[in-house]
């Protein structure tokens, strides 16, 4: 190995920590990621939030020998994708970050139909495009603060609550039993995080996205989409299907603590 970390063989790659969709390497001060028909709407979505001013996005640097892009890598800590629960305070920064980018994203509105990781088309009234993977996983973070949001790779058309909706399911989180009073509260923090959304309306959109996720996943696997596959070895989307049929039994309970005024 020489002085710039590279081996005789070429730079040493290592792997990265994420999502279960998995591929993306560290090589240096760059993330190397497979990429797809996605990617050019993937690059031109990057470009407009870095043009906008959006922070804490990765950059893109283009595509290397072995037809990957080059993603900037950024520095911080990641959170494990099965964590339970991440803190009240770093659930609201996060939420805060959605709506900095919610915000940066509406201006981005490319022209017809558009090749994206779950299918062709275009953006219909009142869509953005959605990041579709912001749980906490894809969160860098420092102490309680979202220092990078990263894997673009599932970005597409969508209304703003539908993100919001997958925070919920997936860093509340809403796909494990937790006791209702917690539950409304955290709601609670999230729309109060993002505004002008209620905590009723993140919830009643959850079963909804999440189970068009499910389908994606299951339409991603029969047409052999190898990331999604990979989804497979964690019994998805079996494993997101069962977990909003046991959520739907749990919605009463929840409801009624959202109708009951916090304590102060």
């Amino acid at each position: 190995m020489n002085e710039s970390g590279d081996s005789a063989t070429g730079p040493v790659e290592t792997p990265l920590p994420g999502g279960n969709v998995g591929g993306a390497r560290r090589v240096g001060d760059t993330v190397r990621r497979p990429t797809g028909p996605w990617t050019p709407a993937v690059h031109a979505l990057l470009g407009h939030l870095r043009r906008s001013g959006l922070d804490s996005i990765p950059t893109v640097l283009g595509i290397d020998e072995q037809g990957r892009e080059i993603l900037t890598f950024l520095p911080g800590r990641s959170i494990e994708a099965d964590t339970d629960q991440v803190s009240d305070a770093l659930l609201a920064d996060g939420v805060r970050w959605l709506r900095r980018f919610h915000d940066a994203v509406r201006a981005f509105r490319p022209d017809g139909e558009v090749q994206w990781r779950h299918g062709r088309r275009a953006l219909g009234d009142g869509e953005i495009v959605c990041h579709n993977d912001p749980g906490a996983y894809n969160w860098i973070v420092d102490g309680d603060r979202v220092v990078g949001v990263i894997d673009w790779d599932m970005a597409g058309p969508g209304l703003p609550v539908d993100d919001l909706a997958f925070v919920a399911w997936k860093s509340l989180p809403l796909h494990r039993e937790l006791p209702p009073d917690v539950v409304a509260a955290r709601l609670r923090l999230m729309a109060e995080a993002y505004g002008d959304v209620t905590p009723a309306r993140i919830l009643a959109r959850v079963e909804r996205r999440m189970g068009r996720a499910a389908d994606s996943i299951d339409a991603g696997q029969r047409r052999g989409d190898p990331g999604l596959l990979n989804l497979a070895s964690i019994g998805e989307p079996g494993r997101t299907r069962a977990a909003l049929a046991a959520l739907r039994d749990r919605l009463p309970a929840i409801t009624a603590a959202l109708e009951t005024p916090p304590a102060r």
